[in-house]
């Protein structure tokens, strides 16, 4: 028996996970431990080549990562996930401070990185998500959106719509008609 630590590319949520150790065990690998973007495994090379793993992350979205560049790269954008999706988004923390206080390395290092491999700056990937969770919170109708435009870290109900609509193509009140027409899964973002 092989045991292993692999790097997922694309697991940003705990359905995610769920899927990667359904998948693994349906193909007689046990998963002993599983986070976020990463799983230790345990196999039989005589019965499961690491191609079939390999193989079957891919069929269902998801790949491994290999160079530790590339490993950073998907942290960040958990880290973003869970910043902007999963905890009490704290508008009065920067999101640059929240990203260097987690890897512990410069703004514009951890900048770079992320858009050599990702082709998109991190503040841009950043946008992307607050506008999804701001479509999310718009569809659940439970705040104004003044209440939406304060928690998420808008200086103002004008410069949430402005960037919606730049980000989105519509507006604020196209958006409230047929929501789930526009809505983006997290990991499509």
């Amino acid at each position: 028996m092989i045991t292993k630590t692999i790097h997922i590319n694309n697991m940003i949520c705990n359905c995610c996970s769920r899927i990667v150790e359904m998948e693994l065990n349906s193909i007689l690998v046990k998963v002993n431990k599983i986070t976020l973007g990463q799983a230790e495994i345990e196999y039989d090379e005589e019965t499961v080549s690491f191609d079939n793993i390999k193989k079957k992350l891919e069929d269902n979205g998801f790949s491994i990562v290999i160079h530790k560049d590339k490993i950073l790269v998907e942290d960040i954008k958990r880290a973003v996930v869970d910043l902007v999706h999963h905890t009490t988004f704290n508008a009065m923390v920067r999101n640059s401070d929240y990203i260097v206080g987690k890897f512990g390395k410069t703004y514009p290092y951890l900048s770079s990185l992320f858009s050599r491999y990702e082709g998109i700056t991190l503040e841009k990937y950043i946008i992307f998500q607050k506008t999804e969770k701001v479509k999310q919170l718009i569809q659940e109708d439970e705040m104004s959106l003044s209440e939406i435009a304060f928690i998420m870290g808008y200086s103002s109900v004008q410069y949430l719509s402005t960037q919606f609509k730049n980000i989105t193509g519509i507006s604020v009140s196209e958006f409230k008609k047929s929501p789930a027409k526009y809505r983006l899964s997290i990991d499509n973002i």
